[in-house]
């Protein structure tokens, strides 16, 4: 049922900003519930409130467009893709074979390929910059677990996720040859490659990529189409890509095109 105000385009607009700005990011679907407003609503206002500069699109929804200039965009809070995180940690998890060497960037979905790690692996070693990794791999039987080392970063967009940043957080990377990275990310560009907006991530995601053969980054299909202020890596330097089953099929392809091996959890 549509909203019955006199002027009812600048309350839904300031209504959706003020979500927003709560949120950081929020679906069509979510908005139109708390508006009393059809989707097809909805769309109009978040094209309209794009072109004012207001807020930026992405798939199924918008963001809060302040908050992008300093911190991922599609940063959601942990029950974001909560869903879709887990299964991209479990396929993840799966790619690992007993014997290996593996480094784990700081990131929720890492942290679910963590906890989703089987527990008949044996012989394996864990390098992360993420304190919540290595705590959450402490009782993994056949698990040896190594931090990166670093300052514990003070800000971020999820003040319960605990990670370690430069000085000094890739003296031990630089003396690493391990198998594979895993990795998160802020942005999948199939042209602009993988991004990130913090500087001092970025610097310890790029030093992991240099101390593994391989790279396979997880990322939900939020992250899709959006493009951050630092480049991680390009699509040449990536193996694989991890998402959830729901990216939009020509996203898919754009990135297959670009030589990433995609899979879908």
């Amino acid at each position: 049922m549509e909203n019955v105000q006199n002027d009812p385009v600048p309350y839904r607009h300031q209504r959706i900003l003020e979500i927003l700005d709560e949120e950081r990011m929020a679906e069509v679907a979510r908005l139109s519930q708390a508006l009393g407003v059809s989707a097809v609503t909805i769309r109009s206002d978040l094209d309209s409130l794009e072109k004012r500069l207001l807020l930026r699109r992405v798939r199924g929804g918008a963001i809060a467009v302040q908050r992008a200039r300093f911190e991922r965009p599609v940063d959601l809070p942990s029950q974001s893709f909560t869903a879709e995180k887990e299964r991209i940690g479990i396929m993840a998890a799966g790619m690992v074979r007993s014997g290996e060497t593996i480094i784990l960037d700081a990131g929720t979905t890492t942290l679910a390929m963590a906890m989703a790690l089987p527990q008949d692996l044996r012989d394996l070693v864990v390098i992360t910059s993420s304190l919540d990794i290595a705590i959450a791999l402490h009782m993994h039987p056949g698990a040896s677990v190594m931090v990166t080392g670093g300052k514990l970063k003070e800000s971020g967009r999820n003040p319960h996720s605990r990670s370690l940043v430069p000085p000094f957080a890739g003296l031990l990377l630089d003396q690493l040859n391990a198998d594979c990275a895993y990795l998160c990310c802020a942005g999948i560009d199939a042209v602009r490659g993988f991004t990130n907006a913090h500087l001092e991530e970025v610097e310890v995601k790029r030093a992991m990529i240099a101390a593994a053969r391989r790279a396979v980054m997880l990322g939900d299909r939020g992250k899709i189409g959006h493009v951050a202020g630092a480049r991680i890596a390009t699509t040449r330097e990536i193996a694989a890509l991890v998402t959830d089953r729901k990216a939009a099929p020509n996203d898919v392809s754009a990135l297959e095109q670009a030589g990433i091996k995609v899979n879908l959890a």
